[in-house]
């Protein structure tokens, strides 16, 4: 049998930022995809506000990953034939948000989008796809938000203001993060770091404090 990841533990605080490095290979998104109740563990227990997501079936795993988790990925995952509003609304839509619009513009007024509400993503650039793709992870205020390489097909100044913005909005809106990233430099600015090879945490270190 293959083991992908083996004696994992660890645990966050809320309102944490954390960053799963390590080689391609390691585990780090198949730990991302346990975090998200998207792949079931062979044992061993994923707890998220003290709610043990198997011990849910994958119907309820899912209502609750629609109301508790926001997902960022590489790729961006936009909806081509909607509009930056539109993927920014749908989630509050498919909750019955009568706010759904309002609370979406401002979203993405935030990410600095407001010219931009009615473009789909191929009239968008990356960098702006991607923040289309953080209002649309951030507007359902998740307790967690999992990132998996948000920068990594971004220019290296884009990725920067990516980040950026990440990482403000996780501390405006009291988010947890989890980030997996091959950018040791992104990393270094979470709270934490979580080192894996070939399954297994190896190290686990801490952002110095501020001067």
């Amino acid at each position: 049998m293959l083991t992908l990841l083996d004696d994992i533990h660890f645990s966050l605080a809320a309102r944490q930022s954390c960053a799963i490095v390590g080689a391609s290979g390691s585990g780090k998104s198949t730990l991302l995809a346990l975090l998200a109740g998207l792949d079931r563990p062979s044992r061993g227990t994923v707890r998220i506000g003290g709610v043990d997501l198997y011990a849910m079936d994958e119907d309820a795993r899912a209502a609750w990953r629609a109301r508790h988790l926001g997902f960022v990925f590489q790729s961006f995952q936009l909806m081509a034939h909607l509009s930056a509003l539109e993927n920014v609304m749908l989630p509050l839509e498919l909750q019955g948000d009568p706010r759904a619009r309002d609370r979406a513009v401002a979203m993405l007024e935030r990410v600095g989008l407001g010219a931009r509400l009615g473009h789909t993503p191929r009239k968008l650039s990356g960098g702006e796809q991607q923040r289309v793709a953080l209002a649309r992870a951030f507007v359902v205020e998740p307790a967690l938000l999992l990132a998996d390489e948000p920068t990594g097909s971004l220019d290296h100044a884009t990725g920067e203001t990516v980040m950026q913005l990440m990482l403000a909005l996780n501390r405006e809106r009291g988010t947890t993060l989890v980030m997996v990233t091959h950018d040791l430099g992104l990393a270094a600015r979470c709270d934490r770091q979580l080192r894996l090879e070939a399954g297994r945490i190896v190290a686990d270190t801490a952002r110095a404090a501020s001067a």
